[in-house]
């Protein structure tokens, strides 16, 4: 079988005991931890406005893209207008910016995709990916940009640690905090993770499916948010994205989800983007037959086969 796209590359990997050594302050309200927005320009609108509406209630908001902002982006044009407007916050990389910033050998996408991924899902990302790097190669300016990114970020927030990363703990592209790797039960990995790490809240993305965890390691609550992607839908016969909301309030009303622990809240909050002028650019720039409308289209259209409830595990309220 071949290996681009499943290996992992020893650039992406690093120790969970560095991950929380030098915490960033962060002074707001509320964080919005943004994942997977994959090059989505009207998801990013409707999150910039969710965000407007934070502040004209009073709230101060920090946006974090932790990875994976671009992906069907592969035009010039948006390329530029996508990453211009991303950089502008709190950024770190994904395998995506990694690899359009430095390709690696016989890495592909980048993604690290587990057994359990189909060899033409991987294929066709592969694919993906070759053609936008061949976008962001037109751009050396972003990709300079790109590579100065940090590949996570610990943030101190309510004097709590927030670790934002992309894949898991040990690897920019880990699968360890994947919905299915919370469906197969992986509490030992987690205590260990959290123990080595040292952080009260994880935030991360990559895996596309999203998820909720809380449990106690050491005696004290801990919390786990895959956000699964912000720029294509993640829930049944739902089109909308997901964001994950880390907050000091309790304010949960227009969440799907949320859980509260040691003093923050952190829930998942759907992105309701104009759903019918991006697939429109989708089709554009993605038409029949293409490795993305084979891989995505249906799930930008219907969704996943997850059902909303489902995605909360352990203990939590």
């Amino acid at each position: 079988m071949m290996t681009e796209g499943r290996s992992c590359p020893l650039a992406y990997r690093y120790r969970p005991g560095d991950l929380c050594a030098e915490p960033e302050v962060v002074n707001a309200d509320v964080l919005y931890v943004i994942g997977g927005l994959y090059g989505n320009p009207y998801a990013l609108d409707e999150i910039e406005r969710m965000a407007a509406e934070e502040k004209h209630q009073g709230r101060s908001v920090t946006l974090v893209f932790n990875g994976d902002f671009n992906w069907f982006n592969a035009s010039d044009q948006l390329f530029r207008e996508l990453n211009e407007r991303v950089l502008k916050h709190t950024v770190s990389l994904g395998n995506v910016e990694y690899e359009l910033a430095n390709p690696n050998d016989g890495a592909g996408c980048g993604c690290a995709y587990p057994r359990f991924v189909d060899q033409g899902i991987v294929e066709r990302s592969n694919a993906i990916m070759e053609r936008l790097q061949g976008v962001a190669a037109g751009h050396p300016d972003i990709q300079d940009r790109l590579n100065a990114l940090p590949r996570y970020r610990c943030l101190l927030f309510g004097g709590l640690k927030i670790l934002i990363l992309h894949g898991d703990p040990e690897s920019m592209a880990g699968w360890g905090l994947a919905y299915e790797a919370f469906t197969n039960g992986n509490e030992l990995q987690l205590n260990d993770w959290f123990g080595r790490s040292g952080a009260d809240v994880i935030a991360c993305t990559h895996t596309c499916l999203p998820l909720l965890w809380s449990g106690e390691v050491d005696g004290c609550r801990r919390l786990v948010a895959n956000n699964g992607s912000a720029g294509m839908g993640n829930l049944k016969s739902d089109a909308r994205g997901l964001i994950t909301r880390i907050a000091l309030d309790n304010e949960s009303g227009q969440s799907l989800a949320g859980l509260r622990g040691n003093g923050v809240s952190v829930s998942l909050r759907p992105v309701g983007f104009e759903t019918e002028a991006w697939l429109a650019e989708f089709d554009r720039l993605w038409p029949p037959g293409s490795a993305a409308a084979e891989s995505y289209r249906n799930r930008l259209v219907s969704g996943t086969l997850i059902d909303v409830g489902h995605f909360v595990f352990a203990g939590c309220n």
